[in-house]
């Protein structure tokens, strides 16, 4: 056991980062094998792994949190069950999808715990580079580690957010710039830019290794809550493109258009 926290949510979170660990496992095993990439209703790729994976943490979550609703991306895209509580669950089984598919690394499991529509605990696992982070924002408690083959976690540091200089490192995504984008990082004082998948953009920023991450296109509320408590935790923040805390539990469980960053509180887009 980890009990790594002083928080009341200590135990919670550890039972969440082994969940997430065998949830990354299953995946992975399926990564080094030969899979068929679906389409959902909306178009959007899912895989065998994304499915198993979901599993997964659905019988997890249900023995560690009975009665606690959980919101996860596979089993709303069926169903499109929503629930009106101020406690739930959601969880992104797999987030970069495309790059599973494309057998890049990058791809991460999310789990994390929304209370009166804020992230408090989130875990982030990326299997195939065997990283781990975590979140606990009520505890300010923000950490990384590495993971062996049989899941045993190593070389565990406590993570934040860096002084922000004049000019600004980027986090940009493989997969999902677009014009908005692109045209809101011309207001910024843009350094450099490196690129990476799913959630862990928001771990990197958490860590210390970027300024800011834009992201002014709609995601739901599955692909930035694990990693927005994790920024949180570590000393940053998420915002909508209005200057607004990013919350949870919307309609839809849709997000709008973001603005994630560390210790400097970028400028807002252009309003059109």
């Amino acid at each position: 056991m980890l009990l790594s926290s002083l928080s009341p949510q200590a135990a919670l979170l550890d039972g969440l980062v082994q969940i997430a660990l065998q949830a990354g496992k299953r995946a992975l095993e399926i990564y080094h094998g030969e899979f068929t990439v679906m389409r959902k209703d909306d178009d959007s790729p899912v895989t065998q792994a994304d499915r198993e994976a979901e599993a997964i943490i659905l019988q997890g979550l249900k023995k560690l949190q009975p009665g606690v609703a959980v919101i996860a991306e596979e089993e709303y895209a069926k169903t499109k069950k929503g629930y009106n509580t101020d406690s739930f669950f959601l969880v992104d089984p797999i987030d970069g999808t495309q790059e599973f598919i494309n057998k890049r690394d990058e791809f991460t499991v999310n789990i994390a715990l929304i209370k009166k529509a804020y992230p408090i605990l989130g875990v982030i696992y990326a299997p195939a580079i065997n990283r781990l982070y975590v979140g606990d924002v009520l505890a300010k408690n923000a950490w990384a580690a590495y993971t062996t083959e049989d899941l045993q976690i190593e070389n565990r540091t406590s993570i934040g957010i860096r002084q922000a200089g004049e000019k600004w490192d980027v986090m940009t995504s493989f997969s999902h710039n677009n014009p908005a984008t692109e045209e809101y990082l011309k207001q910024l004082p843009i350094a450099d830019r490196i690129k990476a998948g799913s959630s862990l953009k928001l771990c990197l920023l958490a860590e210390g290794k970027a300024d800011i991450y834009p992201r002014l296109s709609p995601t739901h509320e599955w692909d930035t809550a694990a990693g927005h408590a994790i920024l949180l935790a570590a000393g940053g923040n998420i915002i909508d493109e209005t200057g607004e805390n990013l919350m949870y539990g919307k309609p839809g469980y849709k997000n709008p258009g973001f603005i994630a960053y560390g210790s400097e509180q970028p400028p807002l887009p252009a309003q059109k």
